[in-house]
């Protein structure tokens, strides 16, 4: 897990950050940005940057190598502070609060301005950079990718499918969006995977989470990832999350992704509630009509 920054904003002065900067942008050409390098990305004197780089490096926010030559990079927590720094400028976002949820490809902690908010900072590429830079299509295109560009353009991507879908599609309200990091509303309820239906709300639970799929689907995106982990269930709804791996319905494997989130979905409601959901009720069934704007009700395909 990466360590919360948030503490460190009162003690770091204006240079510290010009220091964080000037590494951020060497990071654009090379992962190791060499120290005779710096003064040029930062602006500063020899003598500052290397009183900055103690003070960063003391507080891990950037990592030293000697191996060839003497390089610097960003600690994920540089790159935090960064970001955290921008949207508290910008006004986004006035406090810190406690963490909401810790996961392999994000943290995301409760903030807030006017009401409480949900800052979520993308991990994608800190630990398997190659893996998800081979896999996700936005960064499929660029030579030269770091972990940084990587976790960025996931939370430019989401952030921009959000405003594309909020609110005629039951997602969170983005806020803001700096670098890695999105504000959005903070959800309401309990996450679907820990919740447990009455009978009653079953079908009716299971229906209003496919409507919402195909809502998507006619503002044109497949979530591609769907599963009982990104679905939050409260008195007035739900709200689907985590779209950073999105797909636009022209994707040549868009109706792939369709199915398979529906098989995700159905299959858990099967597993959890298997005395309530028909045996007729199949994904494929489930995608066509959705495929075609034709849904209406999971029932109806039965």
């Amino acid at each position: 897990m990466v360590r919360n920054v948030a503490g460190l904003l009162p003690e770091l002065e204006e240079e510290d950050f010009y220091l964080l900067s000037g590494v951020e942008q060497g990071m654009r050409f090379s992962e190791w940005v060499q120290r005779e390098k710096l003064p040029k990305f930062s602006s500063l004197t020899e003598e500052e940057v290397d009183y900055r780089l103690e003070r960063c490096l003391k507080r891990g926010l950037v990592e030293k190598k000697t191996i060839q030559y003497e390089g610097y990079t960003l600690q994920f927590e540089g790159y935090d502070i960064l970001a955290l720094r921008a949207l508290v400028e910008q006004d986004t976002i006035s406090e810190f609060g406690s963490p909401l949820g810790v996961g392999k490809e994000s943290d995301v902690y409760e903030v807030r301005s006017y009401k409480p908010l949900a800052l979520k900072y993308h991990r994608e590429g800190y630990t398997n950079f190659r893996e998800v830079h081979k896999e996700r299509d936005y960064t499929s295109d660029n030579d030269h990718v770091s972990w940084m560009y990587t976790a960025r353009k996931a939370a430019e991507r989401e952030h921009g499918i959000l405003e594309e879908l909020y609110p005629d599609v039951s997602v969170p309200r983005p806020i803001g969006q700096n670098r890695h990091a999105i504000v959005m509303e903070k959800m309401d309820g309990v996450e679907l995977s820990q919740t447990r239906l009455e009978d009653e709300q079953i079908l009716g639970v299971l229906d209003l989470l496919v409507s919402e799929i195909a809502r998507a689907y006619e503002h044109g995106y497949v979530h591609a990832d769907m599963s009982e982990y990104n679905v939050f269930v409260s008195e007035d709804g739900i709200k689907i999350f985590d779209w950073p791996q999105a797909v636009p319905t022209d994707h040549e494997n868009a109706s792939e992704f369709l199915r398979r989130d529906l098989t995700n979905i159905i299959g858990y409601f099967r597993r959890k509630y298997p005395q309530h959901i028909p045996d007729d009720i199949e994904s494929d069934d489930v995608a066509e009509s959705i495929a075609a704007n034709s849904f209406e009700t999971v029932t109806d395909t039965v």
